[in-house]
């Protein structure tokens, strides 16, 4: 039946999509915890699918730094030191401070300062930013996290380069994945999580990438600090 292999494809990549989303959230929810290890076999029971896609998945999130690969016992979740959340924290940062570049240059997705499609998009972003503020006043880890990567992921598709809006998910989905291991520790987060989103989002609604920096700087500076702090 013509399409019908296609048509398999499909199905199959949006399995392997689900069930690597499924794992991401399971990690950062923390239950699934750091030297946990697992079989394909056992996840795809788990979710009742084929092994096929469940293990495209688990190589997907091996190759994102999220899992080990082990050839004779399956795969396990990676377990990340504070030198690793360092170095995740600089190359985050270098990739900010690209897009502010671009923003000073007028180049991407900022070429028109008064663009009103621009100022749309950035009022949906600072709502992201207020629930994430909302959720990180709360202690709410979990929430937080969720509404945390969309703002990020909807504020870096702004400077209209898709790959680096992707990078930047990733170097994000791992230092959360790196800081709930540590962060998870706490049993009350109030007042320990960063929450400066919407002021983030207003320094760059006015095109003051010094104080946007300077939003940026404080961020990795508080998050660093915690995350050594409670790192063995």
């Amino acid at each position: 039946m013509p399409g019908s292999s296609g048509s398999a494809a499909v199905t199959r990549s949006t399995l392997r999509q689900q069930i690597a989303d499924a794992l991401r959230d399971e990690v950062l929810a923390g239950r699934l915890q750091p030297g946990q290890e697992f079989t394909v076999k056992e996840i795809a029971e788990q979710y009742g699918v084929s092994a096929t896609p469940v293990r495209e998945a688990l190589v997907d999130l091996s190759a994102q730094g999220l899992l080990e690969a082990d050839q004779h016992r399956g795969f396990r979740v990676h377990e990340y030191s504070a030198d690793d959340y360092r170095g995740i924290i600089e190359a985050r940062a270098l990739v900010t401070d690209g897009m502010f570049r671009a923003l000073e240059e007028g180049r991407r997705g900022y070429q028109q300062p008064g663009d009103p499609r621009i100022a749309a998009a950035l009022a949906g972003v600072r709502r992201r930013g207020e629930e994430a503020q909302r959720a990180a006043g709360a202690g709410d880890l979990t929430v937080l996290i969720g509404y945390d990567l969309r703002f990020w992921r909807e504020l870096a598709s702004l400077f209209g380069n898709p790959y680096l809006a992707d990078f930047l998910h990733r170097l994000r989905v791992q230092s959360w994945v790196c800081a709930v291991q540590h962060l998870r520790q706490l049993t009350d987060l109030r007042g320990e999580l960063w929450s400066g989103h919407t002021e983030l989002v207003d320094a760059l609604s006015a095109r003051d990438t010094g104080a946007a920096r300077s939003v940026i700087a404080a961020y990795n500076s508080h998050s660093l600090s915690l995350i050594e702090r409670l790192a063995p």
